[in-house]
């Protein structure tokens, strides 16, 4: 088992940053694929960006540019700097985590095992 917090979230307007961070406890694996997804009301969880144990990291093409996903293997943290936020962006982030391998090119929610309690991130005009 594998255990996801998340923090970071908060209000920002838009134009600002945020930088969210996920800590991974429990099991230990050689090898992680770590994700994070956003959810605004009314609308389906979406893929943001994963990345590998190894650095390689995929994002969508609604954030690239703009936010960027980082980690610390050493203490099992992941990132997701958010630049020149949006009001679109406002929506619920959520870690997730895979053992083994990233599916590169795609991030989806069914690629990923378990999964954080969320982060509210709410951008302001």
């Amino acid at each position: 088992q594998l255990q996801l917090v998340e923090s970071g979230g908060g209000s920002v307007q838009a134009g600002g940053s945020l930088r969210l961070s996920c800590a991974a406890s429990g099991e230990r694996y050689s090898a992680l694929c770590m994700g994070w997804f956003r959810q605004a009301p009314g609308k389906e969880r979406e893929g943001v960006a994963h990345i590998h144990t190894t650095g390689v990291a995929t994002s969508a093409d609604s954030v690239k540019g703009r936010f960027a996903i980082s980690q610390d293997n050493g203490t099992n943290t992941v990132y997701l700097q958010m630049n020149s936020l949006k009001p679109e962006d406002t929506a619920m982030y959520y870690c997730a985590a895979r053992p083994g391998g990233c599916y590169y090119g795609r991030v989806r929610t069914t690629d990923f095992t378990y999964w954080g309690q969320g982060t509210q991130v709410t951008i302001s005009s």
